[in-house]
């Protein structure tokens, strides 16, 4: 558990870097079709609308062929608060494809996260950010 760290704790120049990464990755994923068809979350022109018809269709064809429906829906609000960064860094590599300094820098911004300022010419204490 040493390598979790909540998402919700970036800084803001962290939230700033994440949401440029988080740009350009979703690029990559959908340009070389990496992206699951009948995800919603996180995609453009997606949402939990786009999802809900998606279910609902599924539920209403397998009642016109006269199947049993079972729902069960599950409040998954707080699973994604932390992530395995190993886990996390091995799909990228593996799943996904990146390597080299994408990975690197990836893994550098999980895993050696820390924060200084400097002010007229002096250095705040280093704040490891884990």
């Amino acid at each position: 558990m040493a390598n979790y760290r909540p998402v919700s704790n970036l800084t803001f120049l962290s939230k700033t870097v994440e949401r440029v990464v988080a740009k350009q990755l979703n690029g990559y994923l959908a340009t070389n079709g990496l992206l699951p068809r009948l995800q919603s979350a996180y995609r453009r022109g997606h949402s939990t609308e786009t999802a809900l018809l998606r279910v609902m269709y599924d539920v209403f064809a397998a009642a016109d062929q006269k199947h049993v429906t079972l729902l069960a829906l599950l409040d998954l609000s707080a699973a994604f608060d932390c992530v395995d960064h190993d886990i996390l860094l091995m799909r990228l590599q593996r799943i996904v494809g990146l390597s080299g300094q994408v990975l690197s820098w990836i893994q550098s911004f999980l895993t050696e996260c820390s924060q200084r300022v400097a002010y007229a010419g002096s250095l705040s204490l280093l704040i490891v950010l884990l």
